[in-house]
């Protein structure tokens, strides 16, 4: 199985492993720092109109913080999603990771089949004994034929 190419996968010896994360330019600790310096800069700011008698604005900054902050939490809550899917010794294992749960589903090699779910730009559907789960949330839709193909050859050469 050293000879294969493949576009997504990595391969180390007999075991071939699909990492497909959400394309993320700011991880949830930078979001973090960004959140707290934008904080300190906003009521900063607020205090000093405060001193000036102003008294509605640290009312209004405070709950544009607090709008902004939820955002982000939603946006950290999201960035780590991802799917793993490895095929090592006659064992195809799917892990989805979404919002810190993981579902995890573990096929035969022999026994799984690969297909589009619907149509072309689709989800891939891996089925077999009896379960089946979703792939390709994070490949982009004309993408996702080459990787059902790459998992494919994959499960033929195991």
């Amino acid at each position: 199985m050293t000879n294969l190419v493949f576009r997504f996968a990595t391969v180390q010896g007999r075991h071939v492993q699909w990492s497909l994360r959400r394309n993320c330019s700011v991880t949830p600790w930078q979001l973090v720092w960004l959140y707290v310096s934008l904080c300190v800069v906003s009521l900063g700011i607020g205090m000093f109109f405060w001193f000036q008698g102003a008294t509605l604005v640290i009312p209004f900054a405070s709950l544009e913080l607090a709008a902004v902050g939820l955002a982000f939490l939603v946006y950290a809550r999201h960035a780590a999603d991802g799917e793993r899917i490895s095929l090592r010794g006659g064992r195809l294992v799917v892990e989805l990771e979404c919002a810190g749960k993981l579902e995890r589903a573990e096929f035969s090699s022999e026994w799984v089949r690969v297909e589009p779910r619907a149509g072309d730009g689709s989800l891939i559907e891996l089925s077999g004994s009896g379960q089946s789960i979703r792939v390709g949330r994070f490949v982009r839709p004309e993408l996702r034929p080459l990787l059902a193909k790459e998992i494919r050859l994959a499960l033929r050469t195991a």
